[in-house]
């Protein structure tokens, strides 16, 4: 996961911690899990969708994933659930579905345990990401379910740097290259 340091220049990823769903040499692609888009819940997406919602469907807010392609959908959860469509693996204990199948189980009251659902995504091409973390844009800490999914959303941010022995507080903005 990625977590944007202080000093981060695009004010969309102030304060953000991106669950990284692919990073080859084609570039990287992931979600933003600590950000929610106002107070647009689950339910009103399926509003939009025209899916119903069945009585033992859960709601919860829609996360901001990304500024990249803004009205697509992507369902970050835990691997107990796959779709009979297309879901793609990411990590242990994780995996990501971006087919109105999720949706649509997720209104019946079924899909997965532990959910976050997304509208865009945060993408970078080749080397872009690489040196964005060179400029001290990003720290980087491995992802747990309990932080991505148990935590609260204005939580996350200093919850993962604390995974790394850093106290929000002691961050500086400027960064030193030996």
């Amino acid at each position: 996961m990625l977590i944007a340091m202080p000093g981060m220049g695009d004010p969309r990823f102030a304060h953000s911690i991106v669950y990284l769903c692919a990073h080859n040499d084609d570039g990287a692609m992931g979600l933003i899990v600590n950000k929610t888009m106002g107070s647009m819940q689950f339910s009103d997406l399926l509003e939009q969708l025209s899916i119903a919602k069945g009585h033992a469907s859960r709601d919860f807010p829609l996360h901001f994933g990304g500024p990249v392609e803004s009205g697509r959908g992507f369902v970050l959860h835990s691997a107990d659930y796959r779709s009979e469509i297309s879901t793609l693996e990411v990590k242990a204990g994780f995996a990501m579905t971006a087919t109105l199948d999720v949706l649509e189980d997720m209104a019946e009251g079924g899909g997965p345990d532990r959910a976050i659902l997304a509208l865009g995504y945060s993408g970078w091409g080749p080397g872009q990401l690489e040196a964005e973390i060179a400029d001290n844009g990003w720290l980087i800490c491995d992802p747990a379910l309990e932080l991505v999914f148990d935590t609260a959303d204005d939580q996350k941010w200093g919850a993962a740097l604390n995974t790394l022995g850093i106290d929000p507080l002691t961050l500086s903005a400027s960064a030193g290259h030996a």
